[in-house]
């Protein structure tokens, strides 16, 4: 068949075909770029729009409390060599002063360098 065209990314159909620059799903319609699905990891943007990358480093935009506890992370705190992970907090970091833990990436904006 088709073993040279990936399968569809929505429901994993291997009769997929090409029209054009479009790789198309006969099952389930769905359309997308050839090779624009190479990435496994989907884009997380920062507050402002920035796309944000592995290894980035990033500064609090707002008072967050940690849940759990009565610390609280403050407006301005910069946090180095951010990781993103699937999920509502889709950044993982460890925060001077208060360790390991999960942000939401509108939260943050990323640090030009």
């Amino acid at each position: 068949m088709n073993d040279t065209l990936p399968p569809c990314p929505e429901c994993a159909s291997v009769f997929t075909y090409q029209v054009d620059a479009l790789l198309t799903c006969p099952e389930c319609g769905h359309e997308w770029v050839a090779g624009a699905m190479s990435e496994s990891e989907p884009e997380v943007r920062d507050s402002v729009g920035n796309v944000l990358k592995d290894g980035d480093a990033v500064t609090v935009i707002k008072d967050l409390k940690v849940k759990g506890s009565s610390s609280v992370v403050k407006v301005g705190t910069k946090v180095r060599n951010i990781r993103l992970v699937d999920g509502d907090h889709d950044i993982d970091c460890k925060i001077p002063g208060i360790g390991q833990m999960g942000l939401k990436s509108i939260f943050v904006k990323k640090i030009s360098g």
